[in-house]
């Protein structure tokens, strides 16, 4: 851990859980209100947006740096997952927060470590079931960050629709006292769910990449026209990305917000663009932005 000097000498650095406990714990005694930004780092405008809030609405702001290898399948992008840590920091640094939470992997996960969390229900469905183990992984690094920071309140982002929902069941099921506050999705010009994985796509494949939010447009529109038929907005979402020759449906579904099971107004979306899998999602209740 290396202390700051002044306003801008940057963040405070800490590797461990113990140091971070320690750092959180002196704030608190000092009357303090602490806000967590969980990441995995390759920081984009999403990222930054709950950053600005956690700012906006805490005292002291902490930022967790951590490629997670539980959330991550034998075949997934864990190796060549973007690691830009010295730009990460430098943004980190313009932001004015206080301390990015860097953990040695070792530090996250002894050898000896074996108890994993696993949020049950929410977690077969969807991208848990697309992706068997990740919500376990998620659900293990997110409990282990709540308890690391001890801190009032945990920023994610609405694009990880999915995500969202289990850590706020974990937040209560395990009365951790952290209160969940979820950032809107944050768009390209052309509505692309910004995300670190926007970076692996080439020009055609990220021009590909519009027909998700295309999708969600169609059908939010067909639904603020008054449709109400599930079947005919599925149809919509199906029909807009047939439309895209790469693109590779994984799920395309309507479903409740808070249990992900149907039928609901939120329609969440999985594709393939070439080697790059993205998610989105939107409410079609709500007007698309844009």
């Amino acid at each position: 851990m290396r202390s700051s000097t002044g306003p801008d000498s940057g963040p405070v650095v800490v590797d461990s859980p113990v140091r971070l406990r320690e750092l959180s714990r002196g704030w608190h005694r000092a009357g303090e209100v602490v806000g967590l930004v969980p990441t995995m780092g390759a920081l984009h405008a999403g990222h930054m947006s709950l950053v600005d809030r956690a700012r906006a609405e805490n005292t002291k702001v902490v930022v967790s740096i951590f490629v997670n290898p539980l959330q991550f399948g034998p075949r997934e992008d864990f190796q060549r997952y973007p690691r830009p840590v010295a730009a990460d920091l430098e943004l980190l640094r313009r932001a004015s927060i206080d301390a990015v939470y860097m953990p040695r992997p070792e530090a996250m996960y002894p050898p000896e470590a074996s108890t994993r969390v696993s949020v049950g229900g929410l977690t077969s469905r969807l991208e848990g079931l697309a992706r068997p183990g990740h919500f376990e992984g998620v659900a293990t690094v997110v409990a282990k960050l709540f308890w690391a920071s001890e801190a009032d309140r945990a920023y994610f982002g609405q694009k990880d629709a999915q995500q969202v929902a289990v850590v706020k069941r974990l937040a209560a099921d395990l009365d951790s006292g952290v209160e969940i506050r979820v950032g809107p999705t944050v768009r390209e010009a052309d509505g692309l769910a910004v995300s670190s994985r926007n970076a692996y796509l080439d020009a055609r494949e990220r021009q590909a990449a519009a027909s998700l939010s295309m999708a969600l447009r169609k059908a939010a529109d067909a639904y603020q026209a008054g449709e109400r038929a599930l079947a005919i907005l599925h149809g919509t979402l199906l029909e807009e990305l047939g439309r895209e020759p790469l693109a590779q449906v994984d799920y395309a579904e309507l479903v409740d917000p808070e249990d992900f099971e149907g039928p609901g107004t939120l329609a969440v979306l999985a594709v393939r663009i070439g080697r790059t899998r993205l998610i989105d999602n939107h409410d079609l209740a709500k007007p698309f932005p844009g």
